[in-house]
């Protein structure tokens, strides 16, 4: 799998420019995740060998809207992981919901993955 990043729920066009900019010399491929994909495998949308697309009915148009704008971190690991979040953390282009993917949540859509990152982050600030 190539090393890319996931961008999810980015409807500040301006922000998102930034931040694909931020990131143009690490030569990582980001690819923009469109809502009608968001029933997707993650693992699929990242291009993972071996994941397939969900189809009918297993996939439907999702029920639940997202709030904030969701990053996933695929097949990037090491320095350059550290590098790719102080960039971004240097652009200015801070991003709520950041995650790595991993065997574990490979399956999940973005929906699940969200849920799952809003409920981390509640614990985390207390809510």
């Amino acid at each position: 799998m190539k090393e890319t990043i996931l961008l999810i729920n980015f409807k500040d066009q301006q922000k998102l420019r930034k931040l694909k900019m931020a990131l143009l010399p690490f030569k990582i491929r980001l690819k923009t995740v469109e809502e009608k994909d968001y029933c997707q495998p993650v693992g699929y949308l990242a291009g993972v060998k071996g994941m397939e697309a969900v189809s009918a009915p297993e996939m439907q148009e999702p029920s639940e809207k997202l709030e904030k704008e969701m990053l996933i971190l695929a097949g990037i690991t090491g320095n350059l992981f550290d590098q790719v979040l102080y960039t971004l953390r240097k652009a200015g282009t801070p991003v709520d919901y950041k995650a790595v993917l991993t065997e574990h949540n490979q399956n999940w859509n973005c929906i699940q993955l969200y849920k799952e990152l809003e409920k981390e982050h509640q614990m985390y600030h207390g809510k």
